[in-house]
């Protein structure tokens, strides 16, 4: 919900550089233009308010506002009230356009306020602190720098229009001929300036998010990991979903790696929570894993030193982590398994059905006890085999409008029936994720993490 936009305080007539007898009119032009010509005004203010104290409620988007409300013209000139630079000015619907005039920019900060929609600077005006041997166009980009959201419009003399059109590339929105201003090209110059501020600000808002956008991606992607399997029979598939709406990476987590010695290990791990700080957290004990694995770490030793990385890297005491860990011996038919809290994988051989690996014996998730232990079972594979790996985003989505949970048994009658069809790989993975989701009704609230090893013969 937005925030509520101060008011504007009231400029006084004295302090905009404004002729005091004009200080109670709003007309077609503001007080400065009173002073300079005789024409008529075709409103008054109301006793006691000023036309200021009238636009105060204002956005911080000039060009929006503008939509809304009356414009008004901040004119930087060193001497506006001795000629009539600027002549009665109407909007495009008809509404005076209002003007403050500044003799030089200490004066136009003052008034630069968020009431202001557009700024005619004349380009003669010096700069301060600058001789004339200085950079012509100095005052014109110290204006944009203390006012890089307004339109600006760049005032020239006739022989002078070389620096207009420089200034125009520089940053102003368009450049005008002192001599050749009258209500109509003024006018029209200041909506086309304000119009073109507001679309350029809204395409650099625009690319700009979308340059953040991509270098997330590739930042998220990057984070994923590539298993290192070189030398290995054994294929691996990987699907991987976040939870969190329009994010690459969560809190679940995955790797494999072969060892020297033809051991291959994988990895599982899901980070209680579904921010940004629960996916950093998940990436720090990935790359924790696979470094402490490659030092030959394994079992409770690895588990104890992935729980002190935790304990040092959690953003507060509450946050946990469960892991599955998976050690398979060169022979491909043997297994040690280590559990932390985590569901039990699930095995599936040739003519037998799918279950899941005992669970029994498993320890407490990382970060909740200290000086925890977790044993690691021996698990027989055979000769060929399927060994999935899951979080548990996979198992907790609902069945219809029941209300109830998938769970591990609907999960692994799911598995059953779509190896029986003759699913494996990324295509078995593909097909249960999106059985799960469509289960639920919808997308899923929690991140899934789902990998596969296969050895075949």
């Amino acid at each position: 919900m937005p925030a509520p936009v101060p008011r504007q305080r009231a400029i006084p007539a004295a302090e905009g550089g404004q002729a005091p007898a004009a200080a109670q009119h709003e007309g077609s032009a503001q007080d400065s233009s009173a002073a300079r010509t005789a024409a008529p005004r075709t409103a008054t203010a109301p006793s006691g308010s000023s036309a200021t104290d009238r636009t105060a409620d204002t956005a911080p988007d000039r060009a929006e506002t503008a939509a809304h409300t009356n414009l008004t013209l901040l004119l930087i000139e060193d001497d506006p009230g001795g000629s009539p630079i600027v002549p009665d000015l109407l909007d495009q619907s008809g509404k005076p356009i209002r003007v403050r005039t500044a003799r030089n920019l200490t004066e136009a900060e003052r008034l630069l306020t968020d009431d202001v929609h557009c700024i005619l600077l004349d380009l003669a005006l010096p700069a301060p602190g600058r001789t004339g041997d200085d950079d012509e166009l100095a005052v014109l980009k110290h204006v944009l720098e203390i006012a890089p959201r307004h339109a600006v419009l760049a005032l020239t003399g006739a022989d002078d229009t070389e620096r207009g059109a420089e200034a125009v590339r520089v940053g102003a929105q368009d450049y005008l001929v002192r001599d050749e201003l009258d209500s109509r090209l003024l006018s029209r110059a200041i909506r086309y300036a304000v119009e073109r501020k507001r679309s350029d600000s809204a395409e650099r808002r625009l690319a700009e998010g979308r340059v953040r956008a991509q270098e997330n991606r590739r930042l998220e992607r990057g984070l994923l990991p590539t298993p290192l399997l070189d030398g290995s029979p054994l294929r691996f598939a990987a699907r991987y979903r976040p939870g969190r709406s329009r994010a690459l990476l969560g809190g679940d987590f995955y790797d494999v790696v072969r060892t020297p010695d033809g051991t291959v290990h994988a990895m599982i791990g899901d980070v209680c929570g579904h921010g940004p700080d629960e996916a950093a957290l998940g990436v720090e004990l990935r790359i924790a894993w696979r470094a402490l694995t490659l030092a030959g770490l394994c079992g409770d030793q690895l588990l104890g030193t992935l729980q002190q990385v935790l304990e040092h890297e959690r953003p507060d005491d509450e946050i946990f982590a469960t892991l599955c860990t998976v050690d398979i011996a060169p022979d491909g038919r043997r297994a040690g398994l280590c559990l932390a809290g985590h569901p039990s994988p699930l095995l599936a051989r040739p003519g037998m059905p799918a279950r899941l690996l005992p669970y029994d014996n498993n320890g407490p998730a990382l970060g909740l006890l200290p000086n925890a232990r977790w044993p690691r079972m021996q698990v027989e594979l055979g000769a060929e085999w399927s060994l999935m790996l899951y979080t548990d985003g996979l198992i907790e989505g609902r069945v219809g409008d029941t209300g109830e949970r998938l769970g591990q048994e609907g999960m692994v009658d799911m598995i059953r029936r779509q190896l029986s069809e003759g699913l494996s790989g990324e295509q078995l993975l593909r097909t249960a994720v999106n059985e799960v989701r469509d289960l639920n009704g919808g997308e899923l609230t929690d991140d899934v993490a789902v990998l596969l090893l296969d050895r075949g013969l």
